[in-house]
């Protein structure tokens, strides 16, 4: 597996099978990012099948901390209505936040998975420092503009992947054309 090829790629959060996935392959506690993840960037509000996939987690006895580059009050919002801790201004894909994330939830290396939408803050942040990492399809295709000029790069990266959990029938070969030409 390359540095720059995620562990697991899947078509949402909640495409990740909890038991088979997460605790079947020994990990326990998952450093999460925010942003297109877990909460549309679009709306602000976290998805539906997001939240019913980290209220199952949490009671598969699974620990999180939120990671997330972004520093506005919608995130600080968001972890406390979770009752999760959380470290912001990360500067993903830097070590220190992941370390500092890993210590709020007294995680050991070997049992930690990293969480997020983004190849280049997520994954290689977690690859760097040795964990393992899932990447998610965004939620939305709406991001800031540095967050859509490295999808580009994702793209050239990890183009030949294909998400679990996602449907690629003639329908989805047309949108994910339509995602693919857009500049």
């Amino acid at each position: 597996m390359g540095f720059f090829e995620p562990d697991r790629y899947f078509s949402r959060v909640s495409a990740i099978d909890i038991q088979k996935d997460i605790v079947g392959l020994g990990f326990q506690y998952v450093l999460l990012d925010i942003d297109n993840t877990i909460l549309a960037r679009s709306t602000y509000e976290i998805s539906r099948d997001a939240g019913a996939w980290l209220a199952k987690a949490r009671d598969a006895g699974l620990s999180f901390c939120l990671l997330s580059n972004n520093w506005h009050h919608v995130v600080h919002d968001l972890a406390d209505q979770l009752q999760l801790p959380i470290v912001s201004h990360a500067v993903k894909p830097l070590p220190p936040a992941f370390l500092i994330a890993m210590g709020k939830i007294k995680a050991k290396r070997k049992a930690t998975l990293v969480i997020g939408d983004q190849l280049i803050t997520d994954v290689l942040g977690a690859h760097f420092i040795g964990l393992k990492a899932y990447l998610v399809c965004p939620l939305v295709e709406q991001d800031l503009k540095h967050t859509l000029m490295l999808r580009n790069l994702e793209r050239a990266l990890i183009g030949h992947l294909r998400p679990e959990g996602a449907n690629w029938g003639i329908e989805d070969t047309a949108i994910r054309r339509t995602r693919r030409e857009r500049p």
